[in-house]
């Protein structure tokens, strides 16, 4: 690694995941990595099988939520002098071998968010989950400015000027969704997206996001914001009129969808 070469960390949120961690840690660190994984109150093996490998473990001695996970991840990132971030959930849903795709779209796109958008058969994702999470990208994607493609994505690449927005006091998941609008806001960052495997068929852990419940606190946050912003008018017409800033490698664009967005 040369002087110019941003430092990376992934950093994994982790509740009870005692099924996926150690193949999933065991899979980043192939990678040569480091890793930070904040254990979020597990009462299961989970911390024992983080500890047995070469990570940086923070553990809540109770449950406080992935927003709080993130937070304290962050602030760790920066305390290691890290330049970015890749966060991926620790129940396997996540993989490894699409973290250097969207650390090769960070490079492409300094001072940008990178999102892994679930486009690559996108139609084993519910029904339900795909009309909310584009209900999102809407609304959010208003909030920024610009049009967005999977905003409820938890594998995302965050460059250290997001990081210092680390004490944003959003909780749970509302969080992922905040951080979008405040780094438009607060740090002019923009959002990019690769394209990565929907997986929603498999032995995963029963989802900690509550569908209905989780749904309408990130819709009634992200509301709030734009009302009493002003509407942000002008915001609205930039992200209808902007396509989404789509990264793809040759290889993607016969994976996706019918119907995906085209590359920007």
């Amino acid at each position: 690694m040369n002087a110019t070469t941003p430092r990376v960390a992934v950093l994994i949120p982790a509740l009870n995941e005692e099924l996926a961690i150690a193949a999933v840690l065991d899979s980043v660190l192939a990678l040569g990595l480091p890793v930070i994984v904040v254990d979020d109150g597990s009462d299961d093996r989970t911390p024992r099988i983080v500890a047995e490998r070469p990570v940086t473990l923070i553990r809540h001695a109770s449950r406080q939520g992935k927003g709080e996970a993130l937070r304290d991840g962050f602030r760790e990132a920066l305390a290691q002098g890290f330049d970015g971030v890749v966060t991926m959930d620790g129940d396997g849903q996540h993989v490894a071998s699409d973290v250097p795709r969207l650390l090769a779209a960070a490079a492409a796109h300094p001072h940008h968010i990178v999102l892994g958008a679930r486009l690559v058969n996108r139609h084993r994702q519910p029904g339900y989950r795909r009309a909310a999470n584009d209900f999102a990208d809407w609304g959010i994607g208003w909030a920024c400015g610009q049009r967005l493609l999977d905003t409820q994505s938890g594998q995302r690449y965050y460059p250290r000027a997001v990081l210092e927005l680390a004490d944003l006091p959003s909780e749970g998941f509302v969080f992922e969704s905040d951080i979008l609008i405040e780094a438009s806001w607060r740090a002019g960052v923009r959002v990019a997206a690769v394209p990565i495997e929907s997986r929603y068929q498999g032995d995963f852990r029963k989802s900690h996001f509550r569908s209905l419940p989780d749904f309408l606190r990130i819709a009634g946050h992200v509301i709030a914001k734009i009302v009493r912003a002003g509407f942000l008018w002008s915001n609205f017409r930039r992200s209808r009129r902007e396509p989404a800033l789509l990264v793809e490698v040759p290889e993607d664009r016969s994976r996706l969808d019918p119907g995906a967005p085209a590359r920007a």
